[in-house]
């Protein structure tokens, strides 16, 4: 599989596909070994994109922070 999936969701939804083509037991050899690489490349995009969404969180945790400690160190009128 050359070509990104659309989104998360589009690259879950097609590992999902490929995991009930495989439990059928139907796929040759060939096909089986095609179908993991496939999903072997759908999981490490799905992963690298909840590792980005994770970074983000952190980001804004550490953003929300910083607000709070740069308010509670301003002078009080």
């Amino acid at each position: 599989m050359s070509v990104q999936p659309a989104s998360y969701e589009v690259a879950v939804d097609r590992i999902e596909e490929i995991i009930k083509q495989l439990d059928t037991g139907q796929p040759g050899l060939r096909e089986t070994l095609e179908l993991c690489k496939e999903g072997r490349e759908l999981i490490e995009y799905a992963a690298g994109e909840l590792d980005a969404v994770g970074k983000g969180l952190e980001e804004l945790r550490l953003d929300d922070l910083i607000s709070r400690l740069e308010a509670a160190d301003a002078p009080r009128q």
